[in-house]
């Protein structure tokens, strides 16, 4: 891992998190590490190693969820010649590769009961035994560990060891997630936004505008930095003029008016026979299907003769209207026309009707 990891953000919450992390970091003591997906689990765990007097030892990293039961014993404890089935020579596990340094167990809640309890014997006596070996071998480890579950909730259920957690948790470091982090969405989207334009080789930075900066401090962010990181990204990729604000992002790659839907066989077979169904009028399932009314619409924005202005007109009186209907709530709005908000959004910048 690169050095120095930077660490970016103001909102109290996340300094605090960061605050914390550093102070546990001069004690060799085990630390939990707690968040949500993409909230930078990972770089806290580097900053416990490379602010402690563990920095010039190895940083060992394994992920509890990425590996089938039958080899997370092998992987953490390592193995002797012949302990199993392929295992055709004697291998060094994470603790002894770990030595001197520091492991960072991620995704912690995954483990299954039985590792649960040899590693707390690693933690409790400084020493692993390989499998397949009856020889313990001495190791100098410290263990940070992460997850993105309540451990404590899956000791009451019995999916965690207690004594295991009491060992871990000498301190706890909790990571906010990037939604309570205030002002910290605007810092780390001009952050990104920069690196992606300098990668582009646009000439400089214009920023966001005001419509894509709405739109990232209204979204609820579930997969956090990560997430935000891809977005921004993506929009300043696709963004088409450089030398004008960044003012579109779409949070889902895949989305797009043209993704095939799926259709009930009977309904489909309706539509090829001719006989569609009115509107409102139920299917054979008792499942209504929904049309806009159209003949509500402005007849006068119609220009028959210029295709291009009179499909232009006829969308800007639909989406009037069912703004009109829907008391201007754009999520209840893009509902009833079977949109998504960002499309809807990016339907009324282009007719001016944001307001």
């Amino acid at each position: 891992m690169e050095r120095g990891v930077q660490f970016i953000g103001q909102s109290s919450a996340f300094l605090d998190a960061v605050e914390r992390a550093s102070r546990a970091a001069q004690l060799n003591r085990p630390v939990l590490v707690i968040g949500e997906r993409g909230t930078g689990k990972e770089l806290i765990a580097e900053r416990l190693h490379r602010l402690s007097s563990r920095w010039d030892g190895p940083l060992v990293t394994m992920n509890c969820a990425a590996l089938p039961e039958t080899l997370i014993e092998a992987e953490l404890f390592g193995h002797e010649a012949g302990a199993f089935t392929g295992a055709t020579r004697a291998r060094e596990g994470r603790f002894e590769e770990a030595h001197g340094g520091t492991l960072f167990l991620d995704e912690l809640g995954t483990l299954s009961m039985g590792a649960q309890e040899r590693l707390l014997r690693a933690v409790e006596y400084g020493e692993v035994t390989r499998i397949g070996s009856s020889k313990p071998v001495r190791v100098d480890v410290r263990i940070v560990g992460a997850t993105n579950e309540s451990l404590p909730d899956m000791v009451d259920r019995g999916k965690f060891r207690a004594d295991l957690l009491d060992r871990l948790s000498f301190e706890v470091v909790t990571l906010p997630p990037l939604r309570v982090r205030e002002g910290d969405i605007e810092v780390l989207s001009e952050y990104f936004g920069r690196r992606m334009a300098t990668e582009l080789g646009w000439d400089g930075w214009p920023g966001f505008g005001p419509v894509a900066r709405r739109a990232m401090e209204n979204y609820s962010w579930p997969g956090n930095v990560r997430e935000l990181r891809n977005v921004v990204e993506r929009a300043v990729y696709r963004w088409n003029d450089p030398g004008q604000p960044v003012d579109y992002v779409q949070f889902d790659p895949f989305e797009s008016p043209w993704i095939p839907k799926a259709m009930p066989l009977s309904a489909s077979r309706d539509d090829e026979s001719g006989g569609g169904l009115a509107n409102g009028q139920a299917n054979g399932d008792g499942a209504t299907r929904h049309s806009t009314d159209f003949t509500a619409l402005n007849e006068a924005a119609i220009k028959v003769g210029d295709f291009r202005a009179t499909t232009e007109a006829f969308e800007k009186a639909l989406l009037e209207q069912a703004l009109a209907q829907n008391r201007y709530n754009q999520r209840q709005t893009a509902k009833a026309l079977n949109l998504t908000y960002d499309q809807l959004r990016h339907s009324l910048k282009k007719h001016d009707l944001l307001g």
